[in-house]
């Protein structure tokens, strides 16, 4: 396992591009399976979560070829499987969505459980009841969820909490399934716009994506030999932005959508950062002197939860007591305690996490307990006082796209090192 070793403290300065969304691509790709033909997805990111995915889908009999770095030719013609239950299903999160596609697909679908970042209880009941109001049976037996309809039937589906991935798994279900299926209390986020829009691009008709009712009218076929690119990955912008500020520096951070970032944007104003928005990038100036806030994480286009564990560590520059309320997940502060290695002082209330700004933090061996927590780890090396050693390092690598390199382009100290190599 790899380690990374930061010297801090470094004002970051220049200028970054942010990759495509993490979690609009780990859906759209899957939405492929329901494709009659190829098609062609740009500014896919080059992440772990991705190249996990797909194993998976190759597994199935997708024929992928890269055109470049970012961009991938998908074949869905020769898959003849709906059986994923491989290993790698338990790495991420976003193998949920091959539930949708394949039973959209076949009528029928076998998946294991889904793994993914262990901060609470995350279950698929919404997913389920979506099915089932589609016509499936689902059943579960020795950690596979079995689904299978003899048609698959527009319904309407009221979400008793809205839920993401529910959102996008009955969208995929339902795009060729027999007549309308309205979604009601549907989450919001960007990526479920991208997901629905790369459908509509292939002959779907979804309508209503981004707001809280989706209407979906099935359709037959699903053709493909068209081209999509991927929106910007709001949550790393967000990092970015983040650390911008947290450093004291000068950082325009390119290929975003200034819409997307207002939740962020609007608390780091009322911190005392300075923020201009331009039409596909935005700039922060971070200062000496910061603000106290509170923060409550709620759904798009609320304040990101993927954001907190980034957002805790601006707030310790912060002068007096911020705190954050986590509302989405019930145990998203473990990464608390590597921050109190590094002396930070933070107290957890049940839900909130109460932060006592201006101590200086001191570098110290920490580890990621998940993706986004490895990212505050990171930004806690960046601003603390002499090296801190971040393991865990493959967490980090499923959701950011070269974060060292991107990190040290902009004057950060940064070395990744394997375990065996002397620091």
């Amino acid at each position: 396992m790899d380690k990374l070793l930061i010297r801090g403290p470094k004002r970051l300065k220049g200028e970054v591009t942010v990759s495509g969304a993490k979690n609009a691509a780990l859906g759209v790709l899957p939405a492929a399976l329901l494709l009659s033909d190829a098609c062609t997805i740009e500014n896919i990111p080059n992440i772990l979560d991705i190249a996990i995915l797909r194993r998976i889908m190759e597994s199935l009999g997708t024929r992928f070829i890269d055109i470049d770095a970012n961009t991938l030719r998908v074949d869905p013609t020769n898959v003849s499987s709906y059986v994923a239950t491989s290993e790698d299903m338990h790495l991420f999160r976003g193998s949920y969505y091959l539930m949708g596609a394949l039973l959209g697909r076949f009528r029928k679908a076998v998946v294991t459980f889904p793994g993914g970042c262990n901060f609470g209880v995350r279950p698929i009941d919404q997913h389920i009841k979506g099915f089932e109001a589609l016509g499936a049976k689902v059943e579960i037996e020795h950690g596979h969820i079995k689904l299978s309809a003899s048609k698959l039937t527009g319904a309407n589906i009221y979400l008793d909490v809205v839920s993401v991935g529910a959102t996008v798994n009955i969208m995929l279900a339902a795009v060729k399934a027999e007549g309308v299926t309205t979604i009601e209390n549907a989450a919001k986020e960007p990526h479920i716009v991208d997901i629905a829009n790369f459908l509509n691009a292939m002959g779907a008709d979804i309508k209503g994506a981004g707001t809280d009712i989706i209407r979906i009218r099935g359709v037959k076929e699903l053709k493909g030999n068209a081209v999509h690119s991927i929106i910007p990955d709001q949550i790393e912008a967000g990092t970015y932005m983040i650390a911008a500020a947290a450093t004291k520096g000068d950082v325009l951070v390119k290929n975003v959508i200034p819409k997307h970032m207002e939740s962020l944007s609007a608390k780091l104003i009322e911190m005392n950062v300075k923020v201009e928005e331009y039409d596909d990038s935005i700039r922060v100036w971070g200062k000496d002197r910061l603000n106290r806030v509170n923060i409550k994480t709620l759904p798009y286009p609320g304040f990101p939860t993927d954001l907190q564990p980034i957002m805790s560590v601006l707030l310790l520059r912060a002068d007096g007591i911020s705190t954050i309320t986590e509302s989405i997940f019930d145990n998203r502060f473990q990464y608390i305690e590597e921050l109190r290695r590094m002396g930070a002082k933070v107290r957890v209330e049940g839900r909130m996490a109460v932060i006592e700004g201006g101590h200086k933090l001191t570098g110290a061996p920490i580890k990621a307990l998940d993706l986004r927590a490895g990212a505050a780890c990171v930004l806690a090396g960046c601003i603390a006082d002499g090296v801190t050693e971040i393991s865990n390092v493959h967490y980090i690598d499923r959701g950011y796209e070269r974060m060292a390199e991107k990190l040290t382009s902009l004057g950060a100290d940064i070395k990744r090192i394997s375990d065996n190599e002397p620091a």
